[in-house]
C-alpha cells in the first residue's frame, strides 16, 4: 500500500505542471487570438472598401464626358479626377510626343503622349494610345499623325510627382523613353512651360485612328480584390488556434485527474 500511494502522488505532482502551463500560456494564446481576429476583421472592411471603389470606378468610366474644364475644377479642389470621362477638342503638336515604354495586348512598344493644343493657347498630354516597338518613330505612322482640330474623348489620369517604384528605370529622356509618366520631365523635354500645361493626363478611348496608329482605349483598370482570401486565411489561423489549445486543455485537465 505504501509504495501505491507514493506512485500516486508522484504521478499527480508531474501532471499538475503541466496544466498550470496552460494557464500560463493563456494570456498569449489569447493576444495571438485577439491580432489574428483583428487582421481578419481589417481585410474584411478593406474587401467593401475596395468593392466600392471598383463600383465607383465602373459608374465613371461608363458616365457621359464631362467638359475638361469641370475635371480642371474638380481637380483645382483637390477631388479624385482618376477615371472620370473627359471630352476636349484642340490641335495635336506631333513634333512633340513622348514616348512611354509599354506593353499592350503581348505587344512591346510605347505609348504615344502628345500635347493638345487648347483654343485657350493651354496644353494637355493625350495618351493617344499603343504603337508597336517598330513603329516609334512618328514616320512610321504617318497616317495617324492627323491634322487640324480634333475631338478626344478619354479618362482623366493624374500625374505623378515621384517614381512608383525603385525597381522601375530611370527614364531616358535623350531617347525620348519614359518608363514612369513623369508629367514635369514631359513638359521639360516638349518645351512647354508648365503654367501653360493642364496638370493631368487623358487617355484617349478606343476611337480608331486614321492608318490603325496609334491604337486608343489602353487604359488599364487592374485593382485585384484578394481581402476575402485573406480574410478567411486569417480567421482560419484563428480558428486553428482555438482547437489547438482547447485539445491542449482537455488533454491537460484529463492528464491531471489520473
Amino acid at each position: 500500500m505504501p509504495v501505491k500511494a507514493g506512485l500516486i502522488v508522484t504521478d499527480s505532482v508531474s501532471a499538475k505542471p503541466s496544466h498550470r502551463g496552460l494557464w500560463f500560456a493563456a494570456p498569449l494564446v489569447l493576444l495571438a487570438l485577439i491580432i489574428l481576429v483583428a487582421l481578419g476583421t481589417w481585410q474584411v472592411k478593406r474587401m467593401y472598401w475596395k468593392e466600392g471603389l471598383l463600383a465607383d470606378i465602373q459608374q465613371r468610366i461608363h458616365a457621359a464626358p464631362a467638359p475638361l474644364s469641370d475635371i480642371e475644377a474638380l481637380a483645382a479642389s483637390g477631388g479624385d479626377i482618376e477615371y472620370r470621362t473627359v471630352a476636349l477638342s484642340g490641335t495635336f503638336d506631333h513634333t512633340k510626343e513622348q514616348h512611354f515604354f509599354a506593353t499592350f495586348e503581348g505587344q512591346t512598344g510605347y505609348y504615344i503622349y502628345t500635347p493638345l493644343r487648347l483654343s485657350d493657347g493651354r496644353a494637355i498630354f493625350i495618351n493617344r494610345g499603343f504603337v508597336p516597338y517598330e513603329m516609334k518613330e512618328p514616320s512610321k505612322r504617318e497616317a495617324g499623325e492627323v491634322a487640324g482640330i480634333v475631338s478626344v474623348e478619354g479618362l482623366a489620369r493624374a500625374r505623378l510627382t515621384t517614381k512608383p517604384s525603385s525597381l522601375l528605370p530611370e527614364n531616358d529622356l535623350a531617347k525620348n523613353i519614359y518608363y514612369w509618366k513623369d508629367w514635369s520631365a514631359m513638359a521639360s523635354r516638349a518645351g512647354i512651360p508648365p503654367a501653360q500645361l493642364v496638370p493631368f493626363f487623358v487617355d484617349a478611348s478606343a476611337a480608331s485612328n486614321p492608318g490603325g496608329w496609334p491604337k486608343g482605349g489602353v487604359t488599364l483598370i487592374d485593382l485585384p480584390n484578394n481581402h476575402l482570401q485573406y480574410a478567411i486565411t486569417w480567421y482560419g489561423l484563428a480558428l486553428a488556434l482555438v482547437i489547438v489549445v482547447g485539445f491542449a486543455y482537455v488533454r491537460g485537465v484529463r492528464n491531471s485527474r489520473e
